[in-house]
């Protein structure tokens, strides 16, 4: 079911455009659910409203009902920022024409949706208000389509424009470790009981990764650190991989015989959600840190901050440990992300878990753009622990190529 599949592994589409053009009676004729409120007042829809619907042969998908693009006054500035957010991290955007058609709002939002590189679509919604011989306008770059939320014309022509705009390398289901993996292997997973995460359960890359071994028709063997060589000794044939948390990657590589491959949650999420080369590459900025510079922590998702948090206290420590340097350290949680990212020295982003790979991997070329290095979680910590190398083996690749 659509409902059931995480936040982070979803497709993300947005529609965009003025007040009163129609956006939230086209997401439910869309849904086929009443999914948005829908009123003849402009500015009913305050807050991008969310609607979970399965896209076939996408699968899972997230439509974003947002606010008018024309909105006024602060809370109406306030609104369109956070109409903004949403198309950052959309897969692709619709951009929905009013009765007037294309003016001064949608030009400057098609605009902005170019130079993010974000596919998008024009949708002219109240097609049966207008005569049949209307032409479409021009857009360079985005297909147009009469719509009418109304009565339905072109809802269907509109799903079938979606799906072809989304790229390629969306549409092939993306491993987090299949690759390394085959049927029958042993893998075994090493996980810490996490205070951060809910009593009860596992944290969900843990959670993602333990089903696709299933997945393999490979076997999942789930230890904490201290019973990992009880777990080695206990199998009839080498692991195919040991998979650990981040925060004991030392003790576990020590633990783990050098020619067996090891990597980290984390790490796979590096490749799974972003680009594995680029977080490497960033990593090596560690060690250009000077006294002064200031670190963003990047944080998915919000949380109640733990005593020993991974990404607040525990990575701010030992890279100030590694580096002998007086650094600043900021927290960015959610969807925030700064606009003055020039004054960071450094990203250090968490395993993107909650976003899905189009948000981190507009992060990762945001940083590039304004020349900032970008890591993660996993990537920095086996380097300020030492073992990166041993975590990137699986992948074939070696630290002192970056």
């Amino acid at each position: 079911m659509s409902g059931k599949a995480p936040r982070g592994v979803r497709l993300v589409i947005a529609l965009a455009g003025r007040r009163n053009a129609g956006k939230s009676s086209l997401i439910n004729a869309l849904t086929g659910q009443d999914t948005a409120i829908v009123s003849d007042t402009p500015g009913t829809t305050t807050d991008p409203v969310a609607k979970h619907y399965e896209l076939l042969p996408l699968g899972p998908v997230t439509f974003y009902d947002t606010a008018g693009l024309d909105d006024e006054g602060e809370l109406g500035r306030l609104r369109i920022k956070a109409t903004k957010k949403v198309l950052f991290r959309c897969d692709v955007a619709v951009v929905v024409l009013g009765e007037e058609g294309l003016t001064d709002h949608e030009r400057g939002l098609l605009e902005t949706i170019r130079e993010m590189g974000v596919p998008c679509i024009v949708a002219w919604n109240k097609a049966d208000l207008r005569p049949e011989a209307a032409p479409l306008p021009e857009i360079p770059g985005a297909p147009v389509l009469h719509v009418s939320a109304a009565d339905g014309q072109g809802v269907d022509r509109l799903k079938e424009r979606i799906i072809a705009a989304v790229p390629p390398e969306y549409r092939q289901e993306r491993l987090i470790l299949g690759d390394l993996i085959n049927e029958g292997d042993q893998v075994i997973c090493v996980v810490p009981i996490d205070l951060a995460a809910p009593k009860g359960r596992l944290i969900l890359p843990q959670v993602q990764v333990l089903r696709e071994i299933l997945d393999c028709d490979a076997m999942g063997t789930v230890v904490k650190e201290r019973e990992i060589e009880a777990a080695l000794s206990g199998l009839r044939q080498k692991p195919a991989l040991v998979v650990t948390d981040s925060q004991v990657v030392m003790s576990v590589a020590g633990d783990v015989p050098d020619d067996v491959p090891l990597t980290t949650f984390s790490t796979l999420f590096a490749r799974y959600k972003g680009d594995l080369d680029s977080l490497v590459e960033g990593a090596s900025a560690i060690d250009r840190l000077q006294d002064g510079d200031t670190v963003l922590i990047g944080e998915a998702c919000s949380h109640h901050n733990v005593a020993d948090d991974i990404g607040r206290v525990k990575i701010p420590r030992w890279m100030s440990q590694y580096t002998g340097r007086d650094l600043n350290f900021e927290v960015y949680s959610g969807h925030d992300f700064p606009e003055d990212l020039e004054r960071f020295a450094l990203v250090v982003h968490c395993g993107a878990c909650m976003l899905n790979r189009t948000e981190m991997l507009r992060r990762i070329t945001e940083c590039a753009r304004r020349g900032l290095p970008v890591t993660n979680y996993g990537v920095a910590i086996s380097k300020l622990q030492g073992v990166l190398d041993r975590v990137l083996r699986p992948f074939g690749m070696e630290e002192s190529k970056f």
